[in-house]
């Protein structure tokens, strides 16, 4: 599933890439993932020029001249960038541009390609809802976030509405590099803890998008980023030793999720 650092550099590149461009058709193979009706959907955005591509969280957020498209791959899936003769195998929607190239989407289960009307972007309630991007938070940002809290905190670190963009992925080598069990009471951490944790945060997701991004996905272009196992530290390493004391790693249960532990270097019991 792409998460904060795949999405920003879809931003950084479709910014590049497609504004100023125009729309000239629009193919949907999965109406499902629609939040109007295809017909809709299809007259608004043709001959929309694309005028600005941002991300909020999970979610690629695109101005055009006629509202707004926000698309956001679900489970997984692909945005590339192409054209009709190089279609890839699996697509759900087709973007054809006015330079004879087109964006081609694939949802892997589901995704989302929703519009909202000059204006109303507000109104969109799955985007409304969102926390701030978990980059442009500052450290005394989470400390204020978390301050009165009481559950533990890797669920806070993916509840989206109060952090956007980590997701399972991401969320396990900051609590490694700060020492903090996935399952630790918010309430039981120290200010240095949550100064630890934040640094560890943004230097996870920078590290990924200097990289190109997580290994098992595609950018824009088709090719898979750099961000892979060697980083993973203890993240799906399963009885592997730990990179920092050797003690093998453990994978548990976090509520609906898996979290890949050492036990020694991330005690539940710390505080």
């Amino acid at each position: 599933m792409p998460e904060l650092p795949e999405i920003a550099l879809f931003a950084r590149d479709m910014q590049k890439e497609l504004v100023g461009r125009t729309i000239s058709g629009i193919e949907v193979l999965q109406p499902k993932c629609l939040n109007v009706p295809q017909e809709t959907f299809v007259e608004a955005l043709t001959g929309a020029q694309w005028l600005d591509v941002t991300y909020r969280g999970k979610w690629l957020r695109v101005e055009t001249s006629r509202g707004w498209l926000l698309l956001n791959l679900g489970m997984g899936g692909e945005i590339l960038l192409t054209s009709r003769d190089h279609l890839p195998e699996k697509y759900r929607l087709v973007f054809d541009l006015d330079n004879d190239t087109c964006l081609a989407i694939n949802f892997w289960w589901f995704g989302y390609a929703h519009y909202a009307r000059p204006g109303e972007l507000d109104d969109h309630k799955m985007t409304a809802k969102l926390g701030p991007n978990a980059l442009d938070v500052t450290a005394d940002d989470l400390r204020a976030m978390l301050q009165g809290r009481r559950g533990r905190i890797k669920s806070f670190l993916l509840n989206q509405s109060r952090l956007a963009g980590i997701g399972n992925v991401y969320v396990q080598a900051p609590l490694f590099k700060a020492g903090i069990h996935p399952l630790r009471p918010i309430n039981t951490l120290s200010d240095d803890e949550i100064a630890g944790l934040w640094g560890a945060i943004q230097d996870t997701l920078r590290e990924s998008m200097a990289h190109g991004g997580s290994g098992w996905e595609l950018n824009l272009y088709g090719q898979k980023g750099r961000w892979d196992e060697s980083f993973l530290r203890v993240g799906y390493r399963e009885g592997q030793p730990c990179p920092a004391c050797g003690t093998s790693v453990e994978k548990i249960k976090t509520g609906s999720t898996s979290s890949y532990i050492c036990p020694q270097c991330q005690p539940l019991d710390a505080a």
